[in-house]
C-alpha cells in the first residue's frame, strides 16, 4: 500500500504501517551518520541537549557526495545502518520515531523498535534522491 506521511509523525501513524508499505515522508527529516549519533549520544550521557528534538523525528542515514556546479547538493544516498546500531537503542527510546538506511540492524535495536512503536524505513542503495531535469 502506498502511504503519504508527514514528518514529524506520531505514534499512531507508524503503528498503521505494514511491511512493504511504500512510504512517501515529505516534512523535516534530520541526517545524521556514525559521528553525528555518538556526539548526540556522548551529550546525552551529559546530561546535555541535543541539537534537535528527537520527539517524532526521523533520521536519514546519507552519504553524501560533493554537489555539483550550480547544485545545493550531490548525491544523497543511504548509507549502511549498522554502524548507528550501538545508540539507535537510546536514541528510540528518547522518542525518535524513524530511521531510514541501509541493511540489516542488530537485535537491540530492532527490539528498541519494536519497544517504542518506530520504524525502521529500508531505502534502496544507489538511487538518487532529486528532481530529473529534461
Amino acid at each position: 500500500m502506498d502511504r503519504h506521511i508527514a514528518v514529524p509523525y506520531d505514534e499512531k501513524t507508524a503503528r498503521e504501517l505494514k511491511s512493504g508499505d511504500l512510504v512517501y515522508l515529505t516534512g523535516t527529516i534530520y541526517t545524521a551518520r556514525d559521528a553525528a549519533h555518538k556526539r548526540m549520544y556522548e551529550a546525552m550521557e551529559k546530561g546535555q541537549a541535543l541539537p534537535f528534538d528527537l520527539k517524532n523525528n526521523v533520521i536519514y542515514y546519507m552519504g553524501p557526495s560533493p554537489a555539483r556546479e550550480g547544485r545545493p547538493i550531490g548525491s544523497a544516498g543511504p548509507t549502511t545502518a549498522s554502524r548507528m546500531d550501538k545508540y539507535a537503542p537510546a536514541l528510540l527510546d528518547l522518542g525518535l520515531n524513524g530511521m531510514i538506511g541501509k541493511g540489516k540492524r542488530k537485535a537491540e535495536v530492532r527490539e528498541a523498535v519494536i519497544r517504542n512503536n518506530a520504524v525502521y524505513f529500508a531505502a534502496i542503495g544507489g538511487a538518487e534522491i532529486g528532481r530529473a531535469h529534461v
